[in-house]
């Protein structure tokens, strides 16, 4: 019996990373994506591969809809993808009276058109097998807001929306929608920027996350066992909000 298909975009990062193993240990044929970071992508691949896993390295901008569309399309119609992880996402932070219209532009269409580049072609594919689950990755920052983040909050919280009225489509299909948004993980884009008394003082919980943690619950999320959630806005974050 051939293994599901997931396909997780910004998989060469840190969060991605422990999504896509995550994911391959639980039996799906990995696809891992990587913007300009290919090698990452391929060493992750060779590192489920060691581990007995499936998994294949993608490399486009999800900004560009003709590469996406030439990447994953010729796959769906081999066969189609059921799981979609959009973790795709950049930061650009400034406040809001100096970002430039390339800060808020760039990060808006990494998240939010990225997720409709990657998302919509396969759409048809995966509504055909009758099963089928999308995981958008947002942040804490789109239900709280956060200084400096307007652009990145903005982006997510329209990801939000978008699930809500996707999953309403979908849902008759045996196809889920849901956003996982993440607090303070532990990774290197946070490092630096929250030291532990910081952390101590935001967090009731008074530690970051793991990526692992993330990764459990985007497992759980793809699994058959939640297959009556969706639409919803599933927050990781210790308690903050």
């Amino acid at each position: 019996m051939d293994k599901k298909r997931a396909l997780v975009t910004g998989g060469s990062g840190a969060l991605g990373s422990a999504i896509c193993e995550r994911l391959a240990a639980d039996g799906f044929e990995v696809f891992v994506h990587a913007n300009s970071t290919l090698a990452n992508a391929q060493a992750l691949v060779e590192k489920i591969l060691a581990a007995g896993g499936s998994a294949q390295a993608l490399c486009f901008d999800v900004t560009d809809a003709r590469a996406v569309h030439a990447v994953v399309e010729p796959l769906a119609e081999e066969r189609a993808f059921q799981v979609i992880v959009n973790c795709a996402g950049i930061h650009d932070d400034a406040v809001f009276a100096g970002m430039s219209a390339q800060q808020w532009s760039r990060v808006i269409d990494v998240s939010l058109n990225g997720f409709f580049h990657v998302t919509q072609p396969l759409m048809l594919p995966m509504l055909r097998t009758r099963w089928g689950r999308v995981i958008n990755i947002s942040s804490v920052a789109a239900i709280a807001g956060n200084r400096g983040q307007v652009n990145y909050a903005a982006a997510k919280a329209a990801l939000h929306g978008a699930t809500k009225a996707l999953a309403q489509e979908v849902a008759s299909r045996g196809v889920t929608v849901n956003v996982v948004a993440p607090g303070i993980i532990e990774s290197p884009m946070v490092q630096g920027s929250f030291d532990a008394d910081m952390v101590s003082k935001i967090v009731p919980m008074k530690r970051m996350g793991t990526a692992q943690e993330v990764a459990a619950l985007v497992a759980f999320l793809a699994s058959k066992d939640a297959g009556y959630i969706t639409g919803q806005i599933i927050s990781i974050n210790g308690g903050m909000v």
